[in-house]
């Protein structure tokens, strides 16, 4: 249930208690004989008085809340926040109304009959107009959001299938280097430059992943393909390859014992091709969800460590734009490994261009999504937003659709870490703090810094 809706079930049961509490816990047995009188009343209208004040209060109190918490999306969850008030208070004049009048006129004879009436009416007319003005000055958000949810849907499917096909990738699956005498698939190359072709081991979002061997030296890779000729767009396929032999040229700059080595690239038949270490194990993804939720020390660890190894490619001048449970890999032999350099851009290199975002929208930063030029502390935040998903089983930022999604990561405050994650220490909640901020300026300066925050907070838990 979205965040949107949980709030106007809890509106709506609210004011349900509103109108129908007093009279149900009126008529009760017991209540009937009960020694109490307010106002000239006898024991059950007393209840039923006091009941109806509980509840106007809690939805008083559930309205506040409801117009603090959402997000203003723009869309439906802005129209309901800007709604929420005036209907409120037209409930609670319509409720008080409707106590008085049974309960009798000994709670307005003080007022006298003909100036409660007036009063009455006033008050309705007022609210009246206040909801009025309210709809019609809102209500392009709730047009938006009817016009264009169909649409959000089929992009969320899509982008969905997307990230799936993306995970679904050799990095996720076990795999045995020993495969004694198997037979690349149908239809896959026996060789690949100097790699004879042995397996299919997966296909991702840019092609297919293949297991091979170096005859020269005996060795084991996986070969990470993707189809060059696949679009007549002489642009666009440019921009391809160019994006491919990026994380070649990034990573394979890059030698660090928590960074994926990469051995070559080329590309041979319009096929595009990057050789790199086999990896056996799960990536965090599997470690993200409850009940599979990791010991917070490890967790802290885990992420101290991927900081300590994109500082290191940071200080190289590559940014890895993105930086999710997916592409972080525990091996077999408890060793952490950064994946996926695939949308890696040089930081220095002229070619890259502004504007154009890249990236998980989960886990982008808020420099991503505007398209502006990032640097290490976006990885940061998007290694924040990892940490709190490990810590928590869920990530800090929510929403129904990827635009509302988009905005909330602009614009909204993450939740508390201690709300969703009780038995994390206070640090820890203070290094999450910092690497979320909004803009650049307020996180650490660099990744390292954030490696070396979370490196005391474990020797504070062991202390």
């Amino acid at each position: 249930m979205s965040n949107s809706s949980r709030w106007a079930l809890h509106y709506l049961l609210a004011t349900c208690a509103a109108i129908f509490a007093g009279p149900v816990f009126s008529k009760l047995p017991v209540v009937q004989s009960f020694p109490l009188s307010l106002f000239g009343l006898n024991g059950s209208h007393s209840v039923h008085l006091i009941v109806d004040a509980l509840a106007l209060s809690v939805l008083c109190i559930v309205s506040v809340r409801m117009v603090h918490t959402m997000p203003d999306d723009g869309r439906g969850s802005s129209f309901l926040k800007r709604m929420v008030f005036p209907f409120t208070t037209l409930c609670i004049v319509m409720a008080a109304d409707k106590t008085i009048r049974v309960l009798g006129v000994s709670l307005i004879s003080g007022l006298g009959g003909a100036r409660y009436a007036i009063a009455h009416v006033t008050i309705l007319t007022v609210t009246g107009l206040w909801i009025t003005t309210t709809w019609l000055v809102n209500f392009d958000a709730l047009h938006r959001f009817f016009a264009t949810s169909s649409t959000t849907t089929r992009r969320t499917a899509s982008l969905t299938e997307t990230e799936e096909l993306h995970h679904e990738t050799y990095e996720e699956r076990h795999v045995d280097p020993s495969p004694g005498r198997p037979t690349p698939q149908a239809g896959s190359p026996s060789t690949l430059g100097r790699y004879k072709i042995l397996k299919e081991l997966g296909r991702g979002a840019m092609g297919v992943v293949y297991l091979g061997k170096d005859p020269t030296i005996h060795r084991f890779v996986a070969i990470k393909t993707m189809r060059l000729d696949e679009t007549d767009d002489l642009d666009t396929l440019q921009e391809a390859k160019t994006r491919f032999f990026r994380e070649a040229e990034s990573t394979g700059r890059l030698s660090h014992p928590n960074i994926v080595t990469i051995f070559d690239a080329g590309e041979e038949r319009s096929l595009g091709y990057i050789a790199m270490e086999v990896l056996e194990g799960t990536t965090l993804k599997d470690w993200s969800r409850k009940p599979n939720l990791l010991p917070c020390n490890k967790v802290i660890s885990i992420v101290a460590t991927v900081a300590e190894a994109i500082d290191y490619a940071h200080q190289q001048g590559v940014v890895h734009r993105d930086i999710k449970p997916a592409n972080i890999m525990l091996t077999k032999d408890e060793i952490i490994k950064v994946m996926d350099f695939g949308i890696a851009k040089m930081a220095t290199s002229s070619k890259t261009k502004t504007n154009i975002v890249l990236g998980t929208p989960t886990y982008m930063s808020p420099e991503q999504i505007a398209g502006k030029k990032v640097d290490g502390r976006s990885d940061m935040f998007s290694l924040a937003v990892v940490l709190f998903e490990l810590l928590t089983g869920r990530p800090p930022f929510l929403a129904d659709n990827v635009s509302a999604l988009l905005f909330t990561i602009a614009q909204t405050p993450h939740p508390s870490l201690k709300a969703l994650r009780s038995d994390a220490p206070p640090a820890v909640k203070a290094i999450i703090d910092c690497a979320l901020q909004k803009d650049p300026a307020q996180r650490y300066r660099r990744a390292n810094e954030f490696a070396a925050a979370l490196r005391s907070s474990i020797d504070g838990l062991a202390a």
